[in-house]
This record gives structure tokens, C-alpha cells and sequence, in this order.
């Protein structure tokens, strides 16, 4: 009697078992089929970058981010209560209009992308940003002034663009930034311009929003021989033509090649203007150095700064800190393209976090028009207000920077240090503006 009722507690023990793994089984494959549901498909980043030709020192950063990126987001990102695996995707513009649209395309059809990243003037940013347009993708640009972005594309203020939404600064911000130096200097205000017959030079220059009309009621002598021809040899037109007028101050936005052409050949003809304040052209530590001894007293826009007072959503890291993160990497000197570079990925994943149905563009694109964040260039919104210039336009801080030699042994040959902040009171001013000595 008893062994018959051992056997049955032993059948009920080792029934009770097998339910309690089948109860097992039954939790675990529901918690891999609850697993496999939460898994979402690859969200798919281009970034298009003018990694090699004159345009070069734009994308020169461009590795360092896209690595710190790629790890950072190496566990995906959440969409709506999915997990998405992220791959950034990024093509060469080669420093061509053309090549970069032409990558765009194939980034869009070929490679299927959910959103754009693009920098690096308006000869990468617009043909990118038109592509991103006409095929109904959302697009974040920035490193190019934003009339051109926006008027180079035939924009219009009262309808502006349905895809495409860019942050950096304008024309009116630089106009600001290099009268409010220039004043520091004692000149007799007559002012040379050197501008290329290109979508920067051309915009600059422009007749009724450029820089002439807005130096003229400032009580500038304006003296603009003309657009050049990108790539040009000979300069000795417009240096003869800044010499006759008596130029002490030369502005333009000739590529770095160009500048350096202009200036070597200045300095061989006697043509010595008290400030020479370019932008895009000494934009970077490469193309400064190129210049040998004549850099020193150069005087450009400044867009990015490591004492810039901002930090990184993605990283938390202050400018400063990723400043000297980048150099410690790279083993070269910061350049303002770095804090852009990342700030555009900033507002990027921030986008795709905030999207509600990721199998949407128009969902993508509706999410980038409500950013609003604090990135490590400054805040980004463009859901209206004083910074928003048109509906796809948010304007940056910019300060003036002026390039002095450095001690030696330092990091560089030189250093961009911030001379001018009245347009960005709460970016610290690190020296007093000087002439350029010869």
C-alpha cells in the first residue's frame, strides 16, 4: 500500500514537473516571441561629405564623428517602442555639385535612408538638400550660410521647403560679426571685395541681400571688382583694382586654393590692407598653415569654438571636452566643422527618437520641424521665432576669430581665437583684435 502510494506521488512529483518547464517553455518562447516583436529593422543615417577635392578640410572631422556616433548608438535606438538597429551611411561629394547629387540619389534610392545629414557650403548642402526635396526625405544640413542654402535653391519665404530644415548662420550675422571687428582696427573704411562666381561668392555679393547694399548704409566704401572665375590663376585684376581705390579692408569667400593665390600674389605686389577678413577660406588649421608666416592677423568668422558654452545631447560632453577628445584622437588641431559635424546627428537621432511610425517620411520629416534641443552649437528649433528667418531656417551663434601664431611646440602653427562676441555675449572673448603685421 504504501509502495503504491509512493509510486503516485512520484507520477504527481514528476508530472508537476514537466508542467512547470513546459509553463517554463511556454514563458520563455512568449518572452522570445514578445523580443523578436519588439525588434525593429535598421534605420539607415547618409551623410553626404566632401571628404576629398578643395572642400576637403570640411570633411576632414567627418571620420572621428561618424565613429563616436556609430558607437554610441551601437545598441540601437528606440522608434515608437521598437528598438532599431542604426547604420550611417556616407558617400564623398568629391567637392563637386554634381558628384553630390549624384550620391544623394543613390543614398536615397539605392540605399533606402530614413533621414539626411549634409555640410560643407552651399556646393554639397543644396544639390543634396534638392535631391532630399524631390524625392520626399527628410534632410538636416548646416555648415553653409543660409541665403544660399535657401535662396540658392530657389526658395520661397512665404511657402519655404517641405523636407529640407538647415541651422547655421546668415549674411546678417557675418555683416555683424566683421563690422563690429573692423571697427577695432582704425581704417578708412573702404573695403575690397573678393568673391568667386559660385553659390557663396555669388549670394555674398548679391546686389540687394549680399554684402555691398548692407556695407554701403554703414557708411563702408564698397569697391567689388567682380566675380572670379573658381580656380583662378592670375589675381593681379582685382589687386590692381584694390590698390587704385585705396583698400584697407579685404572681405571675400574664396575657396582655401583661391585665397591663397589672392594673397601670395597680394604680398608680391606691394598690396599691404590693414584687415584681410575671409570667410571659408582660413576656415581650418590646414589651409592657414598652407600660408606660411603671411596667416598671421587673418580675421575670419568664427562658427564653432572649444569655449563655446553649449554641450552635446548625445554625449553630454562640453564643447571643450570634445574639442580635446577629437585631438586626442585625431592627433591634429579642433576646426570649427567638428562641433556642426556632430550637432547635425544631434538633431538627427533626436528626430528619429520623437518619430512616431518610422515606415513614414513624412512622420521623419514632421518630428525634425518640431526639434527643439540644445546641441553643442546652441539651441535648434524651428517651430518659430526671432532665429527663424524663414519656416526652414534656424540662425547660430557667431562670433569673430582672428588667427595669431602660436607658441612653439604648441598643437599647431597657429591659433583661431575669439576677438569679437557682440553678436553672442555669453561666448567669452579671448584677445583684442590687431592689424596685420608685415
Amino acid at each position: 500500500m504504501q509502495d503504491t502510494q509512493d509510486l503516485k506521488d512520484r507520477n504527481f512529483a514528476q508530472r508537476r514537473k514537466v508542467l512547470q518547464l513546459a509553463g517554463a517553455a511556454t514563458v520563455l518562447s512568449a518572452s522570445s516571441l514578445t523580443f523578436a516583436q519588439s525588434a525593429g529593422r535598421t534605420v539607415r543615417i547618409g551623410w553626404v561629405s566632401p571628404e576629398t577635392g578643395p572642400l576637403a578640410p570640411f570633411g576632414e572631422v567627418d571620420q572621428f564623428v561618424n565613429a563616436g556616433v556609430t558607437q554610441l548608438l551601437k545598441s540601437g535606438i528606440t522608434i515608437a517602442g521598437k528598438n532599431h538597429p542604426v547604420e550611417i551611411i556616407v558617400k564623398d561629394s568629391q567637392s563637386s555639385p554634381n558628384r553630390a547629387a549624384e550620391v544623394a540619389s543613390e543614398l536615397i534610392l539605392k540605399n533606402k535612408i530614413d533621414i539626411m545629414v549634409v555640410g560643407g557650403t552651399p556646393e554639397t548642402t543644396n544639390p543634396v538638400a534638392d535631391q532630399c526635396e524631390l524625392n520626399g526625405i527628410p534632410c538636416v544640413s548646416a555648415t553653409c550660410p543660409w541665403q544660399p542654402w535657401f535662396f540658392g535653391r530657389g526658395g520661397d519665404p512665404k511657402k519655404g521647403f517641405d523636407w529640407t530644415y538647415h541651422f547655421f548662420w546668415g549674411l546678417e550675422d557675418i555683416i555683424a560679426v566683421f563690422t563690429s571687428m573692423w571697427k577695432n582696427v582704425p581704417t578708412n573704411k573702404v573695403v575690397g571685395l573678393l568673391l568667386a562666381n559660385d553659390g557663396d561668392g555669388n549670394a555674398w555679393g548679391d546686389a540687394k541681400l549680399g554684402l555691398p547694399p548692407a556695407l554701403k548704409s554703414m557708411g563702408y566704401q564698397v569697391v567689388d571688382p567682380g566675380r572670379y572665375q573658381a580656380f583662378q590663376a592670375d589675381f593681379s585684376a582685382q589687386i590692381s583694382a584694390f590698390k587704385k581705390a585705396g583698400v584697407e579692408i579685404v572681405c571675400g569667400v574664396p575657396t582655401p586654393p583661391d585665397f591663397k593665390n589672392f594673397w601670395t600674389q597680394a604680398r608680391q605686389q606691394g598690396f599691404k590692407p590693414k584687415v584681410v577678413t575671409m570667410g571659408k577660406a582660413i576656415a581650418f588649421p590646414s589651409s592657414i598653415e598652407a600660408l606660411g608666416d603671411a596667416g598671421d592677423g587673418l580675421t575670419q568668422e568664427a562658427w564653432w569654438t572649444p569655449n563655446r558654452p553649449f554641450k552635446s545631447s548625445l554625449t553630454g560632453q562640453s564643447s571643450q571636452q570634445f574639442s580635446d577628445a577629437y585631438e586626442a584622437s585625431s592627433k591634429k588641431p579642433w576646426n570649427e566643422s567638428l562641433g556642426y559635424a556632430h550637432a547635425m546627428f544631434e538633431v538627427a537621432v533626436d528626430t528619429l527618437k520623437r518619430t512616431k511610425d518610422i515606415e513614414s517620411k513624412a512622420s521623419i520629416r514632421d518630428a525634425l520641424a518640431l526639434t527643439d534641443l540644445d546641441t553643442i552649437t546652441g539651441h535648434v528649433s524651428w517651430k518659430g521665432g526671432p532665429l527663424n528667418p524663414v519656416k526652414n531656417v534656424v540662425r547660430m551663434p557667431l562670433v569673430g576669430g582672428q588667427w595669431v601664431k602660436a607658441q612653439p611646440g604648441g598643437k599647431s602653427k597657429y591659433n583661431l581665437v575669439v576677438v569679437n562676441s557682440d553678436s553672442s555675449p555669453n561666448v567669452p572673448v579671448q584677445a583684442k583684435i590687431k592689424p596685420i603685421p608685415y
